[in-house]
């Protein structure tokens, strides 16, 4: 096998280890975000949870915002868990800001 060939192997494997961009994608990234600023997942990168409620503040407006700017244009799987996911994340907030 060539370079060209390895390195083209190489490649194709790492696009098929990244998760195909979609919307539901994006939402749980940034749901992640705001799950790992919440103090309730660990950072992947620290291996430690840690709160930070302004971030999750921030993480969950722009969902919100995600969500009144895509009003009319999501099909009904997307619009469901974009709606479940701002809920769950709006009562962990308020649950996490509340035992501060």
């Amino acid at each position: 096998m060539t370079d060209k060939q390895t390195k083209d192997k190489q490649s194709d494997t790492r696009a098929e280890e990244l998760e195909k961009a979609t919307f539901i994608s994006i939402v749980m990234r940034m749901a992640t975000g705001a799950y790992i600023s919440l103090g309730l997942v660990e950072d992947p990168t620290s291996g430690k949870k840690s709160k930070d409620l302004e971030v999750s503040k921030y993480l969950i407006d722009s969902l919100r915002v995600l969500r009144e700017k895509t009003k009319g244009n999501l099909d009904e799987e997307e619009k469901g868990y974009l709606n479940n996911i701002i809920q769950d994340l709006e009562l962990k907030y308020v649950k996490e800001k509340e035992s501060k």
